[in-house]
């Protein structure tokens, strides 16, 4: 692996970890197995790499979520896909945990990546939403972006309650919960 692509994934884990506040520039550079010189020779600082690393989880986030979304099935089948796929809830998400740090929140270019992956996320999933209701599956009185927000806010809230309790149940309760929503939204 090359340098730069161990100094951004270095820095993924350890944002993912300690946030951006507890990820030294230090031990970026220990966990990449580079030293000071190397790190400066491929980014401008800590924000520089911070900001690829963002972009890079956001890209991975929006990858895994785009292989379930886009998936063959129905669109309840596909957002239950996205809902029940296999994850590390006590760790919470890549993104949504730099949501809750008030340095990247606090940085244009650091939160950039996270407000896009959001974004996206919220979209795709209406646009999953609007395509049941176009062949009929659910009910089409619900707004597509009302449904996928809140499929979104209870897979983030799932893991801060997950993380609270250390335990995944609170997330496995979230998720059967707009499970359940979604399935009384469905036509016929």
């Amino acid at each position: 692996m090359a340098t730069q692509d161990r100094l951004v994934e270095s820095t993924q884990e350890l944002l993912w970890e300690r946030g951006y506040v507890g990820t030294s520039p230090k031990a970026i550079q220990q966990r990449a197995g580079v030293g000071q010189g190397s790190m400066y020779h491929h980014f401008d600082g800590k924000p520089d790499l911070a900001a690829a690393a963002l972009r890079r989880s956001a890209e991975q986030m929006r990858a895994v979520a785009e292989a379930d979304l886009a998936a063959p099935g129905t669109a309840c089948d596909r957002i239950a896909a996205y809902l029940n796929r296999e994850r590390d809830v006590l760790r919470g998400c890549r993104i949504g945990r730099m949501a809750q740090d008030p340095e990247v929140v606090a940085d244009p270019r650091l939160r950039s990546p996270v407000e896009e992956t959001f974004t996206w996320l919220r979209g795709r999933i209406a646009e999953v939403v609007a395509e049941g209701q176009a062949t009929g599956e659910l009910r089409s009185a619900a707004d597509p972006a009302d449904l996928a927000a809140a499929v979104v806010a209870v897979v983030q809230g799932g893991y801060v309650l997950a993380r609270a309790a250390e335990s995944a149940e609170p997330f496995e309760r979230a998720v059967r919960g707009v499970t359940a929503l979604l399935a009384a939204h469905r036509a016929g």
